[in-house]
């Protein structure tokens, strides 16, 4: 056994194994990729996102798409705000709040999840998968992947596993709803009603 996993085992793994995806997501070299679309609302003043990757938030509506070059940094002016996501080619910034609990991670684990060093490579997905992508938005037929590419996401504290065949995602604040999939992993029901 390596000393790296002897650590991992002892008492302060949690906190070394956390800080090792940090190091991972913030310390690589050049921009950060997104992984999937960020739904997000756009106010007078400031950009809005929540981990729960609201499908239509309601006026002001705006999908920050999948290979969006970003950077995270801790904190944000909005008292809800976790975390504050730049986008690196207009210098705007996403405040996102974030509820540690219920996603049942550290944002920065969340950084991870939702960003990397390289691009995603769409080639391999199907037409449905890509149009879902591009509109943002769940249609019969997309893949597990493709849907969370599209929405992002789901929350963990009503879809603790992406190896459900129903995925729990919110329309805004106060409406969700599930995403079903069949055996094959294709979407059979889920699109949220206007």
């Amino acid at each position: 056994m390596d000393r790296f996993t002897k650590v991992l085992r002892g008492t302060g793994g949690g906190f070394i194994l956390s800080l090792f995806i940090t190091c991972a997501v913030l310390g690589a070299e050049g921009p950060l990729y997104l992984k999937n679309n960020i739904h997000a609302q756009q106010g007078r003043r400031d950009i809005k996102a929540s981990y729960a990757n609201w499908t239509n938030p309601g006026a002001g509506h705006i999908l920050i798409p999948l290979n969006t070059k970003v950077r995270f940094k801790k904190g944000g002016h909005i008292r809800s705000s976790i975390f504050t996501m730049i986008l690196l080619d207009s210098g705007k910034k996403v405040y996102f709040e974030f509820d540690k609990k219920r996603m049942a991670m550290e944002p920065e684990e969340y950084w991870k999840l939702i960003a990397s060093p390289t691009k995603v490579d769409l080639s391999g997905l199907s037409e449905i998968d890509l149009k879902g992508i591009r509109e943002g938005k769940v249609y019969k037929g997309m893949t597990k992947d493709g849907v969370r590419m599209a929405l992002g996401y789901p929350a963990a504290h009503r879809t603790p596993s992406l190896d459900s065949n129903e995925w729990v995602y919110w329309t805004n604040r106060f409406r969700s709803f599930i995403v079903v999939f069949d055996a094959q992993g294709r979407v059979i029901a889920g699109a949220p009603s206007p």
